[in-house]
């Protein structure tokens, strides 16, 4: 029996799956480098590395489910934590150069609701759309990432690189890093090219529209063992302003800088595509987070008071 087996840990899915990506409901224009009959990969222009990159991550935990009292009524939440951070690289070293956490009690608005003050810091009152689980979780979610902007300011970095989408984030140097792959883009005639390419060589650009907000995008191989057809694929994105020329240019410096950060399968699971900077600033974070037993216990403590 011929088989191949997938170097991304099994605990956090699958990097790419093409049997189960969700079709995307934005436009996509895939004419804006090359004709769509002219996919091919590309391999990059030879244009300046970055002297500086800003690796900028965020992490989350869920630290316990709580019930707010409403009168007769007890309306679910959840008290959770989250922490984000950047990383620093320049030709000759890397360090965390910011970190930020913030605890927060998730639930449906309600006149009952507001802030939980413990021994080990308060936890701020977020409004969710409801108190349904997917609305709870993506105001943490949010959260976060409103947390993971305050870092992307940075004068002397040449490219900042956000782990995962942009999600509406105009920065000028800002690229978005998605190294787990959910949604399909590409029509099939385009999307058999990923298959094609070699480490370091990128698809030609391609425009993603919808929800008012414009992307640049791309995809790109990473370095790293050949163990299936999509192995080390990953897709970037840039905030749709400014020319096709410009974007190609970034596309291109990117393509061409992110490889050297590939972590390898015997230092990371979730090797190629986590990259070392990133998996380095996740570390730091989750200790930046606390005992999360600590935190349920003075959570505990302040519900009895």
């Amino acid at each position: 029996m011929k088989f191949s087996v997938e170097t991304w840990a099994p605990e956090y899915g699958i990097g790419f799956d093409a049997q189960q990506l969700e079709e995307s409901t934005d436009t996509v224009d895939v004419g804006v480098e090359v004709e769509a009959d002219d996919w091919s990969p590309v391999t990059p222009a030879a244009v300046d590395p970055p002297a500086c990159v800003l690796f900028i991550d965020g992490v989350r935990r869920i630290d316990v489910r709580v019930w707010i009292s409403d009168g007769e009524l007890a309306r679910a939440g959840v008290c959770a934590s989250v922490a984000a951070g950047a990383v620093r690289c320049t030709r000759s070293e890397a360090h965390v150069v910011d970190a930020a956490v913030m605890r927060g009690v998730y639930a449906a608005p309600s006149e009952a609701a507001g802030p939980i003050v413990t021994d080990h810091g308060t936890y701020e009152f977020v409004p969710c759309a409801s108190d349904a689980p997917d609305s709870v979780y993506n105001g943490i979610h949010e959260q976060m990432t409103r947390l993971e902007t305050r870092f992307g300011n940075d004068d002397d970095a040449d490219m900042v690189v956000f782990d995962g989408p942009l999600r509406g984030r105009i920065n000028p140097k800002g690229v978005g890093y998605i190294k787990t792959q959910h949604v399909q883009y590409l029509p099939e005639s385009e999307q058999r090219v990923l298959q094609l390419l070699d480490a370091g060589q990128r698809t030609p650009l391609f425009l993603i529209g919808g929800a008012g907000f414009t992307r640049w995008s791309w995809y790109l191989r990473l370095p790293g063992p050949d163990t299936h057809p999509l192995a080390g694929i990953v897709r970037c994105e840039l905030p749709g302003v400014g020319s096709a020329a410009e974007a190609i240019r970034r596309a291109d410096q990117t393509t061409a800088t992110l490889p050297r950060f590939a972590s390898e399968p015997h230092k990371d699971s979730r090797a190629p595509q986590n990259l070392y900077p990133i998996a380095g600033l996740e570390n730091k974070l989750r200790h930046r987070l606390g005992d999360q037993s600590k935190l349920e216990r003075a959570l505990r403590i302040a519900a009895d008071g």
